[in-house]
């Protein structure tokens, strides 16, 4: 069974992949400190990789410090969050497919 912190990078990957298929889509990003992370990097792929790194940071001082119940959270909400942006892919797509 992977562990917790192979489960995190995982759904970074994922979360990273399907960000970028909902911006370039021409749906906004709702978090505000990616936002300002992106508008500081000039670039969508910029700014969540800086996102991304900060989190897989924090995520390692989690599994280091053996707070293994937190990250386990954590692990949750971003595959809540890659739920999230495949609902909202797919609403637009059916909004925007021919009828």
């Amino acid at each position: 069974m992977p562990s917790l912190l192979t489960q995190f990078a995982y759904l970074q990957l994922l979360d990273l992949l399907t960000t970028l298929t909902f911006l370039a889509s021409g749906v906004g990003e709702a978090n505000p400190m990616v936002r300002f992370l992106v508008a500081g990097a000039g670039s969508a792929l910029g700014g969540l990789l800086a996102a991304k790194l900060i989190a897989c940071w924090l995520a390692f001082h989690c599994w280091r410090g053996e707070r293994l119940r937190l990250l386990g959270r954590v692990n949750l909400f971003y595959a809540g969050m890659v739920t999230w942006n495949l609902i909202a892919l797919l609403v637009k797509t059916l909004d925007s497919a021919p009828v």
